[in-house]
């Protein structure tokens, strides 16, 4: 009897050592299996909303998604903001940053091990020093200037905004009319100081980076825009040919592809 309760107790012993780890080591798989959270950083006279077809696809996929809305009021004060979005999130990031939202980005994932990858969707990827104006003029071909509206602020710094019979044309020239129009009255204006303020150190020295460029932007001249990416030695270059400055709206899914490219 005596020995049959001795196998007995080393039977429940056994069961329980077999049970235990198998649990942590699901936990473990469960963890390592997550996808990573998408984070889409929108630029300069537009809002969350133009991240929508992206969205939807990236959710179709099961990715966890949060559209930001940057308050365009300086590079310094915009990433910012980000990177404290960035600190609510658990596990592992994916930033997307579209035109002046790659100036934030750069800044803002700096030094944060959980952006595994950044994406830049016809957007400014910046050095050190560097201004989106400086950037969007090195290369011929932004007419950007000759569309913007003023609005002084009484504190020594302006709001741009592009005039909204223009904005189709400038902003949005491969997007239906009707999207455009609408996009031109709910566009969000940028404040003159974030567009001429410099740089900080970029994250993309040291987080692989990801380009979409638009052939026909006529905001961020393309080759400024194969420039930046080469710079970077990003990890792919996608070119949509025909694409306007609003490559994310007329293409989502191209834009939605590369970044599930880089989260994986």
């Amino acid at each position: 009897m005596r020995v049959r309760k001795v196998f007995a107790v080393l039977g429940t012993l056994l069961a329980l050592a077999a049970v235990v780890p198998s649990g942590a080591g699901a936990s473990e798989d469960k963890q390592s299996t997550k996808k990573p959270t998408i984070v889409l950083v929108h630029g300069a006279f537009a809002d969350a909303s133009s991240w929508n077809g992206v969205v939807e696809r990236l959710q179709r996929k099961g990715f966890p998604v949060v559209a930001v809305a940057n308050p365009l009021r300086s590079v310094t004060g915009d990433a910012n903001y980000l990177r404290q979005v960035l600190a609510t999130i658990e596990g592992p990031i994916v930033v997307a940053g579209h035109s002046y939202g790659g100036m934030v980005q750069s800044q803002a994932a700096l030094g944060n091990p959980n952006v595994k990858a950044l994406v830049y969707v016809a957007a400014f990827a910046p050095e050190k020093g560097e201004s989106a104006l400086e950037l969007s003029n090195k290369f011929p071909g932004s007419t950007l200037g000759d569309t913007l509206s003023s609005i002084p602020l009484g504190d020594g710094s302006t709001d741009l905004v592009i005039q909204q019979d223009k904005y189709w044309q400038q902003f949005a020239a491969d997007v239906s009319r009707k999207d455009a129009t609408l996009a031109a009255a709910t566009q969000r204006p940028i404040n003159d100081t974030a567009l001429g303020e410099k740089a900080g150190e970029p994250a993309w020295h040291t987080i692989p980076s990801y380009f979409v460029n638009a052939g026909k932007d006529k905001n961020i001249p393309i080759a400024a825009q194969k420039w930046m990416a080469e710079r970077a030695h990003a990890r792919a270059v996608v070119e949509v040919k025909d694409a306007s400055h609003s490559v994310a709206v007329s293409h989502p899914e191209t834009v939605a592809d590369l970044i599930v490219r880089a989260a994986k």
